[in-house]
């Protein structure tokens, strides 16, 4: 595509945690211009001290003040804030009354992603009510993070589970471990250990929190943080050569019954024994009338004789999924310390993650850089299919699909050794229609491949732009 040069306006509705990182992203991609709208002074000033953005004080589904923020030359409209009634009704001005060509609304209420109404089509694209507000795309977070949820219960060694190309490719990361094939081998040593057929990809290795670009040589190490990806028929076989193999999830105690705690009940309940235990008696009641075969509890997860009652040492996994980062966490340390095997918590703010994940804690779950990495694979939409920032947000794992020929693309016909990536970038595996190739030096890329990256440094994603010779962003 011919690249555009002038300005991009970019509309960014709410200055929260998401908002903001979301306009952090922004406003590093080259001509794009940021406006952020929030009835919050304080959270502008904050924003706008810290980003080189525009800021504007208002309701940001008023006509009046989104005039005042430049909507009738706004390009994108990303309507983040926490009500989906302000973020669906921003999208249908922006569509009908300003004429914004993309816009992006957050919405957290499940009835306006399903509900079709009687004489609806039966293929929607699962988008329910959107198309009336003149949705673009939706972001769900609860949602999002039930899946990243629900691919981690089924995967206990792993800290991380990140889904690629339809799910054909799946990226985790695992702490070695003592029983595993792999420890105190040098990495290309893998092979002799994996059944024929197999193949995986180290792209990373974070020990001590220290960034180790992996080589044939390097050594895996007792409590090395390991970014390993496989094609996903393959992954279970893969994560044996990190640590031992551990005894698949099957009793599961939820502490919450949000949003998040419901959604994951009911994806759950019908392989696992699930309990939940909610606070709210009216909202514990609606949970029992909702819900099929789990077991509602109605009282605090951080009461021990309610844990000890309910067996919390027989637990494989308990999962604090509450509002508040302090109860997620309490809650949590109180289930291991009576026996709970693994636990995972909600932590909102995304600077615990790192500081508590691996601890008491075992993997720490952050709502805003799984919501951001979604909106990312929108907003570098095109040529990038996927988003997954890692490492608290400085690295990112990204799905790309090339175009084009030897004459138009640095990247078709040519193998991956033969191509300049940026610093730090580790091809990690290509699919091609239903094949999967992991991203070794001899593959050569065509036309239509989806190259799975690991990106150690955020910064570099603009040098892996004009590598792959298209705009990440809605225009190019």
């Amino acid at each position: 595509r011919r690249q555009r040069q002038m300005c991009i306006r970019d509309s960014i509705l709410g200055s929260g945690q998401v908002g903001t990182a979301v306009a952090q992203n922004l406003v590093e991609i080259p001509n794009h211009d940021v406006t952020i709208i929030d009835n919050d002074p304080e959270a502008l000033r904050n924003i706008g001290s810290k980003l080189d953005v525009q800021t504007l004080l208002g309701n940001g589904s008023s006509p009046a003040v989104m005039a005042e923020g430049g909507a009738y030359d706004t390009d994108l409209l990303l309507a983040l804030t926490r009500h989906d009634e302000t973020n669906l009704a921003a999208c249908k001005l922006a569509s009908s009354l300003f004429n914004i060509p993309n816009r992006i609304a957050r919405v957290r209420l499940s009835d306006y992603l399903e509900f079709t109404g009687p004489d609806a089509e039966e293929d929607n694209d699962g988008r329910g009510t959107l198309d009336l507000f003149g949705v673009s795309e939706s972001i769900c977070p609860e949602q999002l993070v039930t899946e990243r949820l629900a691919d981690l219960l089924c995967h206990p060694s792993a800290l991380q589970v990140l889904t690629f190309a339809e799910d054909k490719v799946r990226m985790l990361v695992v702490r070695a471990q003592s029983g595993g094939r792999l420890l105190g081998q040098p990495i290309h040593t893998i092979h002799e250990h994996l059944p024929e057929g197999t193949d995986c990809q180290i792209c990373a290795i974070y020990r001590n929190n220290k960034l180790i670009m992996p080589t044939p040589q390097t050594v895996i190490q007792q409590g090395d943080e390991v970014f390993v990806a496989a094609a996903t028929s393959q992954v279970a076989e893969v994560l044996r050569e990190l640590r031992p193999q551990q005894q698949p999830t099957r009793r599961v105690m939820i502490a919450g019954g949000g949003q998040i705690g419901f959604r994951l009940s009911r994806q759950l309940e019908d392989r696992f024994d699930v309990k939940i235990i909610e606070i709210n008696e009216k909202r514990a009641e609606w949970l029992s009338e909702n819900l099929n075969s789990t077991l509602v509890l109605h009282g605090s997860a951080a009461d021990e004789s309610l844990l000890e009652g309910e067996y919390i040492d027989e637990i494989d996994v308990f999962c604090a999924l509450t509002n508040d980062d302090e109860n997620n966490i309490m809650a949590g340390m109180l289930a291991k310390s009576l026996g709970a095997k693994r636990v995972i918590a909600i932590v909102n703010r995304s600077s615990y993650v790192d500081l508590l994940q691996g601890n008491t804690i075992d993997i720490a779950v952050s709502p805003h850089l799984v919501t951001i990495g979604s909106i990312l694979a929108h907003i570098r939409r095109g040529d990038v299919e996927a988003v997954h920032p890692l490492r608290g947000g400085n690295s990112e794992a990204i799905e790309i699909v090339v175009h084009g020929d030897k004459d138009t693309s640095k990247l078709v016909g040519r193998r991956v050794s033969a191509v300049r990536w940026p610093n730090g970038c580790h091809v990690a595996a290509v699919v091609r229609g239903d094949e999967v190739f992991m991203g070794h030096q001899d593959v050569q890329l065509a036309d239509g491949d989806h190259i799975i990256l690991f990106v150690a440094r955020r910064r570099v994603v603009s040098e892996l732009e004009k590598l792959i010779q298209v705009r990440m962003g809605f225009f190019g």
